[in-house]
């Protein structure tokens, strides 16, 4: 059976296939010249209880449209105001709606770090990430092969770039250590199904140690939510459609922070 992750990866792949020729050293040399990085797992780390990592998503495979018409930067500003601890912008265009516009916007419009929120498949689209305008991409360990995570998350550091690793369960979390990983997020959305098991990031927990900086993601529907996962010791919670259907991002975010 062919997988909503099964579409999204090749039609990435596919894409990095088709295009121009661009080579790598010139990518990395425009990635390294561009400003210093807004700290993204530092933000987290000292986020003085849980984070929120609030996410901008127009829509989704599974969702369809969840704020189509929304307007980034007002929303990330009432993000911010709320206590958001860092953004998170989707730029994948035919399956989330989102663009490289919208991660420019959403970070000038605030002082807080952004993740490019998108499938990382190239050495190039890391490198794209920082010269976006990214704090932080992401890796997500069952799009990559052994080689490709150890590549892209090298390269990433290399560039200035903090790494949000995903995982889904115990053995994707031995891979991001073996990695190096210091930021690992457990996603709860089963990417082959993309159906929420609000107890993964509880079991999964325990397998994530002490040095590590921990967020989980997805399947974060409010405050008893949130204090959950904060009671299971994750740093961070990733919110996306929740936030982006409430009528008040800004009271929204300040509740996710309040619980934890």
């Amino acid at each position: 059976m062919v997988t909503y992750l099964d579409k999204i990866l090749a039609a990435h792949r596919a894409e990095a296939a088709s295009g121009p020729s661009r080579p790598l050293g010139k990518l990395v040399d425009q990635a390294r010249a561009q400003p210093p990085a807004r700290g993204f797992r530092r933000a987290l780390a000292e986020s003085g209880g849980l984070g929120v990592i609030s996410e901008i998503k127009r829509r989704s495979p599974s969702k369809g449209e969840i704020n189509p018409g929304v307007e980034v930067g007002p929303w990330a500003a009432a993000y911010e105001r709320g206590g958001a601890s860092c953004l998170s912008v989707l730029t994948d265009q035919d399956f989330f709606g989102g663009s490289p516009h919208d991660l420019a916007e959403a970070r000038a419009a605030v002082s807080l770090p952004a993740l490019r929120k998108d499938f990382t498949v190239t050495a190039a689209d890391v490198c794209d990430a920082r010269i976006m305008g990214a704090d932080a991409v992401l890796l997500i360990v069952a799009a990559l092969d052994d080689v490709e995570l150890v590549d892209f998350h090298q390269l990433a550091e290399e560039i200035g770039l903090d790494v949000l690793v995903e995982t889904h369960d115990e053995m994707e979390v031995d891979r991001a250590l073996a990695v190096g990983a210091t930021l690992i997020g457990v996603n709860q959305r089963d990417l082959t199904t993309f159906e929420v098991d609000q107890a993964r990031a509880v079991r999964v927990a325990a397998s994530l140690p002490d040095h590590v900086v921990r967020v989980a993601e997805s399947g974060v529907r409010g405050p008893a939510d949130a204090a959950t996962l904060a009671a299971a010791g994750y740093h961070a919670v990733l919110v996306g459609e929740s936030l982006m259907i409430s009528g008040d991002p800004a009271a929204a975010v300040a509740e996710l922070r309040a619980a934890g």
